[in-house]
């Protein structure tokens, strides 16, 4: 049976056309429908689609349609299995992995995805290119060089044990890309026109902010082969359309003018319930979303500060007032589902009596407006909203009403702002920032906090040139430590380490556990996520319409 889906015009900001005259196959029984488009909503444009840059969610959500990896994490069992890498070994110290590589495989350009091409994506993520101002990947720790043994055979070299690199060959920081990409500029692969993979789909058009059309690869036929699916997709297409307003993307998915959408508001989870339209929240399985403070600010250097802000901040009011089931009250640095998660809530306890003692002690007496000052200075803090983060503004707004009762006064700026970037390099100006990071390793939490990459505490020889004195050797060798583990368990045990010490030196606030919240129509089968929340559209069809 054939039949004929069009969708009217949604607006978006003004308006946006979605889709007219697209033809679907459906079928009522449950096996796989080959065809159709699906219509993606996205809450905001990608950025830049160099696969390192990939943990921002709309880069993340291109990417993970266009690019392979050399391995595979299963979602459920969190195991790296073979995908472009058939089999692999390491020495027992993890300074050298060997991976051999499936014969046949192409890049969508047509050129081969063999051992050279493979070292030299990693040569870059692990390395950088600065000719090209194509940065290190987080993901990859002590990095020294590949070698290729054969056309299916490739080997890397590390400094240092680098246990972490297995699963980083899996994540959407090591996507695959074709030579031709990684010989372009950092600021062109904003373009995803540019981005060559070797994955089901293709990139077929672009308007730049507004809406990618990614094309169904006809030959291809790589997939995890632990997948049910093999083979090309069972779709013809994906249009991903930008949705800023939340209202239009779940209107636009109740009303059947779109499939699928990205962040749903635990306020619109009630209307796809009561609709049947499916929720899904899958976890990002890292650092929770939080706080993280930048004591090179004086005002919050010394620790019985930071203590007093994170035993002043109410995450179970946070949580009850603002998200549903699917966002976890925090109990420590990292998720519950994450791996090397310790329970560390005993020291996550609200306790406002406690944090005035605190205040009081640091010298910090109640003052003019409600506002404590010391030496004729007010306890004023600035923050920036976050855009990616789920009502951030919102939990923002809770937490400095939390702080205002203890006499602190928080001051939220736009997450737009055109100043934000600066500003939050330098602590005096910025001295509390929003954290978050999903990744299914315990590397995440270096990621996070170590200066040479996300530097939430800007320390000394960080990212920030207007750091003077802070740096905590000692977190930063637990982190390291972390990243250089051989022995599984003892890694996990010092990953727990580095959860205590951050929550012991008050250095971050735990607020939640972020999901990836998404809604589909209940026509749309078998969306699948990587392990920390990304869609895989490779298995997905579309019943009917």
């Amino acid at each position: 049976m054939q039949t004929t889906r069009r969708f009217s015009t949604v607006a978006l900001g003004l308006t946006l056309a979605l889709l007219t005259g697209n033809n679907a196959v459906w079928a009522a029984e449950s096996a796989p429908v080959k065809g159709g488009t699906l219509i993606y909503l996205e809450q905001q444009a990608h950025t830049n689609l160099y696969p390192p840059a990939g943990g921002f969610y709309p880069n993340g959500g291109i990417l993970n349609q266009i690019t392979d990896k050399l391995t595979y994490q299963n979602p459920k069992t969190l195991q790296i299995e073979p995908w472009i890498a058939q089999s692999w070994t390491t020495n027992a110290d993890k300074t050298q992995y060997t991976f051999v590589l499936r014969p046949g495989v192409t890049f969508s350009d047509g050129t081969p995805l063999d051992a050279n091409a493979v070292a030299k994506n990693f040569d870059t993520y692990g390395l950088g290119n600065k000719a090209h101002h194509l940065p290190v990947s987080e993901v990859i720790n002590n990095y020294d060089h590949s070698e290729v043994i054969d056309a299916q055979t490739v080997k890397f070299y590390f400094k240092k044990p680098s246990p972490g690199f297995l699963q980083g060959t899996a994540t959407i920081g090591s996507g695959l890309v074709s030579l031709s990409t990684l010989e372009r500029d950092f600021d062109a692969l904003g373009d995803a026109r540019h981005i060559i993979g070797s994955g089901p789909f293709v990139v077929s058009a672009e308007t730049l902010g507004r809406e990618v059309d990614l094309t169904a690869r006809k030959d291809y036929n790589w997939g995890p082969k632990e997948l049910q699916q093999q083979g090309r997709a069972n779709l013809d297409a994906i249009k991903v359309i930008v949705t800023g307003e939340d209202s239009v993307r779940i209107g636009a998915l109740l009303a059947g003018q779109a499939d699928f959408i990205r962040q749903v508001q635990a306020y619109d989870e009630k209307q796809a319930d009561e609709k049947k339209f499916p929720i899904y929240a899958p976890s990002t399985r890292g650092v929770n979303d939080g706080i993280s403070f930048r004591p090179d600010n004086p005002l919050v250097a010394d620790i019985r500060v930071r203590q007093a802000l994170l035993h002043g901040t109410d995450s179970k009011q946070i949580v009850n007032t603002l998200f549903s089931a699917n966002y976890p009250q925090a109990t420590s640095v990292i998720a519950a589902s994450a791996a090397g998660y310790v329970n560390l809530s005993d020291k996550l306890q609200y306790d406002p009596a406690l944090s005035k003692k605190l205040l009081d002690e640091a010298g910090w007496q109640p003052g003019a407006e409600g506002i404590r000052q010391k030496e004729g200075k007010p306890l004023a803090l600035t923050i920036y909203e976050s855009l990616p983060q789920p009502q951030n503004k919102e939990v923002l707004q809770l937490v400095a009403q939390q702080w205002g009762q203890l006499g602190v006064k928080l001051t939220i700026l736009a997450g737009d702002a055109g100043s934000k970037v600066a500003d939050s390099l330098d602590p005096l100006k910025t001295p509390v920032n929003v954290v978050e990071v999903g990744r299914a390793d315990p590397d995440v939490i270096k990621s996070e906090f170590y200066p040479s990459n996300r530097d939430a505490l800007l320390q000394l020889g960080g990212l920030s040139s207007k750091v003077k004195s802070f740096k905590d050797d000692k977190l930063n060798g637990l982190l390291v430590d972390i990243s250089a583990e051989v022995d599984a368990q003892k890694r996990l045990a010092l990953a727990g380490d580095a959860q205590r010490y951050l929550l012991d030196q008050a250095y971050e606030i735990p607020i939640f556990e972020e999901p990836q919240v998404f809604a589909g129509a209940p026509y749309l089968h078998d969306v699948n996520f990587e392990a920390v929340g990304r869609p895989s559209f490779y298995s997905a069809w579309l019943e009917k319409h």
